[in-house]
């Protein structure tokens, strides 16, 4: 580059030339599925709108998703201008209301004291309760559109959050800490691969849930610990998992051509779930010298079944007339 080149310069715009009011404004933006998106991208989540200005009593709560890795609800309040108690109180209120688990708390400005209180939080609340504080700001270079910036100044510490088992608390097993290394490596492996794939934390567990973008369905890597053996699954729930499931069987011969392998197809009329498995025997975590070829595995299995699943779940209907065949 040359000496001569010229170079932009960025420049801060004030929230309130953009946005007059949170509830009026702010919110109403946030809502949006890009910005959603941007949001989640940023947490490192990924994000399905439930609900905006929800009530929660006499109160309402600016925004409430839910997590698609896991289903769980994430509480979204806003502010734009420093933090203060009044928000924070809200927070604890919905919070509880609403049986959240992820709390994010976005503002202009965060002071020393409630980003404190929000690293006091995720220390005290163990698994159970994650926070988030966020600093939004906003840019622009000349003349070009105004773009936002989410920076991330609270979080849980994911080494403390990862002890409980499940959040039951208790005592977590050699093999169930062993399945936190396990779980943790692989997550590694996907963000050195630069992958699109959004894991869950690394939990002392046998699986490992990704998200898949639609609520009640799932991808998860899997560990059988006894029957030494890996595998990658799509789960689906909820009232509609039985005819979900089989409108994906119905192109199954196109379905197991795309994924190279033939699957296990399990529709557990017994349960209210239904998976779809491909299985890698002789795999044992146990032996961490194999955990690089394992992994490898993993992780383009994950690939494949998401590139193959994804879109197909995303068309699924979201509702079913009670005249409408199933299919199979």
């Amino acid at each position: 580059m040359s000496n001569s080149t010229s170079l932009g310069r960025m420049q801060q715009v004030d929230l309130r030339k953009v946005w007059l009011s949170e509830s009026g404004y702010f919110t109403p933006w946030l809502a949006q599925d890009d910005n959603i998106s941007l949001l989640a991208d940023t947490l490192g989540m990924d994000l399905e709108l439930e609900a905006q200005e929800k009530g929660v009593g006499p109160y309402r709560a600016d925004i409430v998703c839910k997590d698609t890795t896991d289903g769980t609800l994430v509480l979204i309040e806003n502010q734009l201008e420093k933090t203060d108690h009044t928000h924070l109180g809200q927070l604890m209120t919905y919070a509880a209301g609403l049986d959240a688990v992820t709390i994010v708390w976005i503002a202009e400005r965060f002071t020393d004291e409630h980003r404190a209180a929000l690293d006091w939080l995720n220390e005290i609340t163990g698994e159970n309760i994650s926070c988030f504080g966020l600093e939004i700001e906003l840019w622009r270079i000349g003349n070009s559109p105004i773009a936002p910036k989410f920076n991330v100044v609270c979080k849980p510490n994911d080494w403390i959050k990862g002890k409980s088992s499940g959040g039951g608390g208790g005592v977590v097993t050699e093999t169930k800490q062993l399945q936190q290394v396990y779980w943790q490596a692989l997550r590694e492996v996907l963000a050195e691969q630069k992958s699109s794939l959004k894991p869950q934390k690394a939990h002392p567990q046998h699986w490992l849930n990704v998200s898949i973008g639609r609520s009640n369905f799932n991808m998860a890597a899997t560990i059988n610990t006894l029957e030494e053996r890996i595998a990658v699954e799509v789960y689906m729930q909820g009232a509609d998992a039985k005819r979900h499931f089989k409108q994906l069987e119905a192109d199954k011969a196109k379905i197991e051509k795309e994924i190279g392998h033939t699957l296990d197809w399990r529709e557990l009329p017994e349960k209210e779930t239904s998976r779809i498995l491909l299985m890698r025997p002789n795999s044992s975590i146990k032996d961490s010298k194999t955990w690089p070829e394992q992994h490898k595995w993993l992780a383009e299995t994950l690939e494949r079944f998401n590139a193959t699943f994804r879109p197909r779940i995303q068309s699924l209907p979201t509702a079913y007339g009670d005249d409408e065949v199933e299919a199979g």
